[in-house]
């Protein structure tokens, strides 16, 4: 039997709430499968952590994750700390360590999640966001001028090279080749006249090598147009860090809501662990009240057990989620429920305990 070492890292807000649920799954389908086990450990990193110390994990944190196969996120930032700093000191410091450049976000509408599109469906509504993560827009480049005088100055620079643009651009060919989808790339290439009209000239190239592979190309804001009004268009994107960032979100509230919205940070040669999150954020304000819904945790986890090589059981994960939204009896107050954050995960393991 194959064990799985994950490094744990709650985090902030409803981090702690909704992870708990997720390893809670997580154990179980392992219990269930008997192919895999997992070994967790936990990191006390985060904001609280930053109010004691100073920084937002420990001096040698990257150090000790090398030693883990995935790394399994909650949340990062609460008040009291700026946002810039919870997010560079602890998820982009993670991302960029371990070359996580893969993003991965699935806008894919299940059977019984609510939808504000009139006639939005699951067939609609079923796309895969493949975003650069390691440099564009989130580079960190840049500088400050003249600080706090008349003449101030900031410089706010995007980074594209060629190996992280073509590489992002190849892995979601890759991707939709082994789907038989087709790949729609996401720029701004007449405002933007170096960095998109370069990643412009990327996918050109790239999709050369893949015939067979139908391929598209919007400028964003085109695109968040018809995301709404035409979903059905977008199968596999691949897009820009900030681009991406902005677009997916977009996506999870014609998906159901940031309550169901799940992320990958894929290193995909595994020379370091990849990290899985739910990524609707710490929302401080229902935090410690049982309200928070822990299924894009549970997503995030089946994204995990995909990774790992076990598909089929990822699937029936994700079955299992959309199982108990078409039952309509133990939701969250987000979906219109009332069951609290630990009765919607024992609901999902009960499921499984059905499925597998």
């Amino acid at each position: 039997m194959e064990t799985l070492k994950i490094a744990v890292i709650p985090g902030d807000g409803i981090g702690p709430e909704v992870i708990a649920e997720g390893v809670k799954i997580l154990k179980r389908t392992a219990e269930l499968d008997g192919r895999f086990q997992f070994d967790f450990t936990y990191f006390p990193w985060g904001c609280e952590y930053y109010l004691q110390h100073g920084r937002m994990m420990d001096e040698d944190g990257i150090d000790q994750l090398k030693a883990f196969d995935a790394i399994y996120l909650g949340a990062v930032g609460y008040p009291g700390v700026p946002d810039h700093i919870s997010l560079w000191d602890l998820l982009l410091r993670i991302r960029k360590s371990f070359d996580q450049y893969v993003n991965i976000r699935p806008i894919q509408l299940l059977n019984g999640a609510p939808c504000p599109l009139l006639n939005g469906s699951k067939e609609k509504i079923n796309m895969l966001f493949i975003r650069e993560n390691s440099e564009g827009e989130y580079s960190g480049a840049g500088d400050w001028l003249f600080k706090g005088k008349p003449e101030e100055v900031v410089l706010q620079t995007g980074v594209f090279s060629r190996k992280g643009t073509e590489r992002i651009i190849r892995y979601a060919f890759d991707t939709a080749k082994k789907s038989g989808k087709s790949v729609t790339s996401i720029s701004k290439a007449n405002a933007l006249n170096y960095s998109m009209v370069f990643w412009d000239e990327v996918f050109e190239e790239v999709s050369r090598d893949y015939p067979d592979v139908p391929t598209y190309s919007y400028l964003v804001d085109a695109a968040a147009m018809h995301m709404i009004n035409d979903p059905q268009r977008f199968e596999v994107v691949v897009t820009s860090n900030l681009f991406g960032d902005i677009l997916t979100d977009l996506g999870a509230a014609l998906a159901g809501g940031m309550g169901l919205a799940a992320g990958a940070n894929i290193n995909p040669e595994r020379e370091y662990p990849s990290m899985f999150e739910p990524v609707h954020g710490s929302a401080p304000d229902i935090a410690g009240k049982g309200m928070a819904n822990p299924l894009a945790a549970v997503w995030s986890a089946s994204q995990m057990v995909d990774f790992f090589g076990y598909e089929d059981t990822g699937k029936t994960l994700l079955d299992a989620i959309e199982t108990l939204l078409e039952e309509n009896r133990v939701l969250t107050p987000d979906l219109g429920g009332t069951a609290s954050t630990s009765e919607v995960g024992d609901r999902v393991s009960d499921i499984l305990q059905e499925m597998i």
